[in-house]
């Protein structure tokens, strides 16, 4: 039994028994001095009593009574075996449990409460625990830490402590060992068993992380079965197949090995398949590597005629630089197709023909890969491809649109839009978006109307100069989607708008997603010929292509068939930049040197023959502006964009402005060195790189020495980690011995994880290689017989037990006590109280004046 006070302070208050004592000696009544000391005695033991109440005394009692909270594995590598034995080892549990208070939570990745009496297998108890979430346990992983938690904090402080865990032990998350020891709480721990469903999996896909160009490799195929049985292996080499066996499965580790050699990439990824009869869950019957492929480097050139560019390619080729030529639709869909290239050339490529995730890819390739981006010229290259305001303009070191040209001619342009029913949505935003855009590219010397279209004709704005974008964006930004389709009224409404001006360039631009009524489409669009009226049309979706082709071909423009709605903006950018004509300038000019650099040396610029053409753009501010034209353009101009480099040249290679480029001695080498200062560095001499996937994490070694073979210490290093969603994320390498160094990155989500790995000592880049990884079947899914050995650590760890039985939990433990708080405010008041109305007593009677009228 232990005393306590909570709050000690408030014995300041009897400092107040002095006052007591001076009042006793002051005090002139006539009571007896018996009567008088047993008043004084009675009121200090009343002050005494109330600063014990306020000071918090408070009664601490030895107990052995327990509180026991049990801890429910219930992750998708607890079978129903498993679970069923939980089950009855729980049933055990309640019925010895008695009056002990006892709780349950299952957890999995997360953490949840369950009533007593329910069953494990009900996953519908939605009750949150700590941060955790409402809903169902995220049974993909298990993460014995992130129970442990919130288990401790539903301990009372008054009753012994007791967790009991009753898992597999095969933690995919969090350190369960470290939080057992911080908690501080004894944890008994019951093994569940390993499943015993039939099962085969493909546990491992061995592949070296970096190979030479036609060097032979094995792949290593490691399948788990708890089975004798038959599977069925197959290999595939970026998604096509190459292997495919049918081997026999002996129960545990099974590794078939095949050769393999790598001639035509620069990284490939390679994925595996394992079939069998016997086996319950297909989720883990597959996974997938990365290799990278060490060689001359590659180039990818994108260009709408391919044919037109083989000259180019050859001369690049010529300089040993691989060059791959690919149409518009070859443009890489994820990043592990863009990591195959040390650059990607754009040659007289439109923005329409790529998604917006297609640049977000080869943005997000430059910024935090280290690639290289070159856009050639053309005429629908930079603000004449629809580039103006896309990722790709970002990265670019030219502005796509520039101010134009005094002597250029005006521009009326009329823009048409649907606003029926059926563009509602992301359609109708898409489409208000890209009209605005359209007004911003104007200059305050051209015009612009609005129309837009359902059944009826609503004119949004009338035409009239561009002095004020933003109050024609502002009426643009009212149109809602209603009503049905009739396009022929909304056409002549265009012609009367444009026909109300004069302008040297007139331009109609048509958007609608669906079939109109009937209507003199062919007259209408003579007219605007016959004014000089030019009509391009854009289909979204299920639009009437048939007749907005018509209406295209007739009127002078361009037909766009469009699938993608985001892809609405580039298409109207492209099409102000085509009408306005002033983004082209088609005349014999020789490159004017600005910048000398020697990414040049050695190029005989001065015998360089005369470009036909180019278009104009607008260096940014923190670009190197390298080349001009004679009227001072932007002609070659580069910059470092995040980790990549990133230039523009704004003629071409080929035929139709380099004509005489192609033939010129230094064609060549001028081209070869621009794309090499512009393609990505690889700098591995001295180096070692290893990825290593550990459960949900990933961790990267990097072993670095110098030319003498010296260990490099104190480099600085940097790991730059984009994931299957793009998301990125910064780390540091952190030295971890001699020469060495280290991170690790979490990777819970399939998918491609690619790796930008930088050394630097002092001014010297070490280092510079892009690395990646592919994470397929969750940790969970792997076959893996109980962890007994981690369930016995935790136990001997905390001060638990391994392996109890459900009755011994409730005994009593005689080297365990808690304390009972009892607080004894409630007394000390009660007594305070009663002597209160004692000491009322004592001041009524006069002890004294009565012994004398008795002694009378």
């Amino acid at each position: 039994m232990v005393l306590e006070l909570t709050h000690p302070y408030y014995l300041l208050g009897l400092l107040l028994l002095a006052v007591l004592l001076w009042a006793y000696r002051r005090s002139l009544v006539d009571f007896s001095r018996v009567q008088r000391r047993a008043s004084l005695f009675v009121r200090s033991l009343i002050l005494t009593l109330l600063v014990l109440a306020l000071a918090g005394l408070t009664l601490l009692l030895p107990t052995h009574e327990k509180t026991v909270v049990f801890l429910v594995d219930e992750s998708r590598s607890i079978d129903a075996g498993a679970r069923e034995i939980a089950e009855q080892y729980l049933k055990r549990a309640e019925a010895a449990a008695g009056t002990t208070p006892i709780a349950i939570l299952p957890f999995a990745g997360t953490v949840r409460k369950r009533e007593l009496g329910s069953k494990i297998e009900s996953r519908d108890e939605d009750e949150a625990i700590g941060e955790q979430t409402k809903g169902k346990n995220d049974d993909a992983a298990t993460d014995i830490a992130r129970a442990i938690e919130p288990a401790i904090a539903m301990l009372p402080p008054d009753r012994v402590p007791l967790l009991v865990l009753l898992s597999d032990g095969n933690e995919t998350v969090g350190d369960a060992l470290a939080a057992v020891i911080q908690g501080g709480v004894p944890v008994a721990t019951v093994p569940l068993p390993a499943a015993e469903t039939p099962e085969v999996q493909l546990a491992e896909l061995n592949i070296p992380p970096q190979v030479r160009q036609g060097e032979p490799f094995t792949i290593e195929v490691v399948v788990q079965s708890n089975r004798e049985s038959e599977g069925k292996i197959a290999v595939f080499r970026e998604g096509f197949k190459i292997v495919e066996e049918n081997r026999s499965l002996e129960i545990g580790k099974n590794v078939f090995r095949f050769q393999q050699s790598v001639t035509d990439r620069r990284q490939l990824e390679y994925s595996a398949t394992v079939e069998s009869p016997d086996d319950t869950i297909i989720d883990n019957n597959t996974a997938s590597g990365l290799i990278f492929v060490g060689g001359k480097p590659r180039m990818l050139l994108i260009e709408s005629e391919p044919n037109t560019v083989r000259d180019f390619a050859a001369a690049l080729r010529q300089q040993e630089i691989e060059t791959e030529i690919r149409p518009t639709e070859g443009m890489p869909r994820t990043l592990e197709e863009f990591e195959n290239f040390e650059a990607v050339i754009l040659s007289n490529v439109p923005a329409t023909s790529f998604s917006i995730r297609q640049m977000d890819l080869l943005r997000t390739y430059v910024r935090d890969l280290g690639g290289g981006l070159l856009m050639l010229g053309g005429e629908q290259s930079f603000g004449l491809g629809g580039y103006s305001k896309t990722p790709l303009e970002e990265v670019l070191p030219v502005s796509c649109n520039p101010e134009k040209e005094k002597e250029k001619p005006s521009l009326a342009m009329c823009l048409v839009i649907d606003r029926s029913g059926s563009m509602g949505g992301e359609k109708m935003e898409m489409a208000k978006d890209a009209a605005k855009s359209a007004v911003e590219l104007l200059t305050p010397r051209d015009f612009v109307a609005v129309v837009a279209f359902d059944g009826a004709t609503y004119l949004i704005t009338p035409i009239q100069n561009v002095s004020s974008p933003s109050s024609v964006n502002s009426a643009i930004s009212t149109i809602e989607a209603a009503g049905g389709t009739s396009i022929y009224p909304a056409l002549v409404d265009a012609l009367d708008q444009l026909n109300r001006v004069s302008a040297k360039l007139k331009h109609v631009i048509l958007l609608t997603d669906g079939y109109s009524e009937p209507g003199d489409f062919e007259g209408i669009v003579r007219q605007m010929v016959d004014a000089r009226i030019t009509v391009s049309t854009v289909g979204v979706g299920q639009a009437d292509n048939e007749l907005l082709q018509g209406i295209a071909t007739n009127g002078g423009g361009r037909h766009y068939s469009c699938d993608d709605p985001q892809a609405i903006p580039q298409i109207f950018a492209r099409e102000t930049m085509i009408a306005a004509k002033s983004s082209i300038h088609e005349e014999p000019f020789v490159p004017v040197t600005i910048t000398p650099t020697e990414v040049l040396a050695g190029v005989p610029l001065e015998t360089a023959p005369p470009l036909l053409g180019f278009v104009v753009t607008k260096a940014k501010p923190t670009s190197q502006f390298i080349l001009a034209t004679e009227s001072g353009e932007p002609l070659l101009v580069w910059w470092r964009y995040g980790l990549g480099m990133s230039t523009a040249f704004t003629s071409d290679a080929k035929n139709r402005w380099a004509a005489d480029w192609t033939v010129w001695e230094g064609f060549a080498s001028f081209w070869a060195q621009v794309v090499r200062h512009t393609m990505r560095t690889s700098q591995t001499r001295g180096t070692m790189i290893e990825l290593e996937r550990r459960g949900s994490q990933v961790g990267i070694v990097l072993d670095a020495v110098d030319d003498l073979d010296r260990y490099i210490n104190k480099g600085e290093g940097t790991l730059t980690v984009i994931g299957p969603d793009l998301s990125r994320e910064e780390l540091t390498l952190e030295p971890s011995a001699p020469g060495r160094y280290e991170a690790s990155f979490p990777a819970a989500h399939r998918g491609g994880y690619h790796a930008q790995i930088a050394l630097r000592s002092g001014e010297t880049t070490v280092a510079s290689q892009s690395r990646g990884v592919m994470v397929g079947s969750p940790e969970e899914l792997r076959l893996k017989p109980t962890n007994t050995a981690l369930l016995q650590q935790i136990a001997d760890s905390s001060g638990g037990r391994y392996d109890p039985t459900p009755e011994s939990l409730f005994e009593p433990e005689e080297n365990r006590i808690a304390w009972k708080i009892v607080p004894l405010w409630p007394y000390l008041l009660t007594a305070a109280l009663g002597l209160f109305v004692f000491d009322v007593l004592l001041r009524r009677i006069d002890l004294a004046r009565r012994r004398r009228s008795d002694a009378h």
